[in-house]
């Protein structure tokens, strides 16, 4: 008989994250503090847990403002070369 397999987590914690956008543990702390980032706090030390859908639409608003920023040509990376429109 096959062993079930186990569902997918709901949940990420603050370092999968991390991980998985390539920044810092500060940042993800931050943007969950500020609620660019959706959370919620469990348990009696306060440990941030990110749903899966709360990750994927703060990754789509993420691409759809930087879609805006580009179409504006506003580029918020100093090494970036200035795109000139016309």
């Amino acid at each position: 008989m096959p062993t079930p397999k186990k569902p997918a987590s709901r949940f990420m914690t603050v370092e999968q994250v991390a991980e998985e956008l390539s920044v810092g543990l500060p940042q993800i702390r931050a943007l969950l503090k500020s609620g660019e980032l959706r959370g919620l706090q469990i348990g009696a030390r306060g440990l941030w847990r990110v749903g899966m859908q709360d990750f994927e639409d703060y990754i789509a608003e993420a691409y759809r403002r930087t879609a805006e920023r580009v179409e504006a040509g506003i580029l918020e990376d100093p090494a970036a070369e200035p795109i000139e429109k016309g």
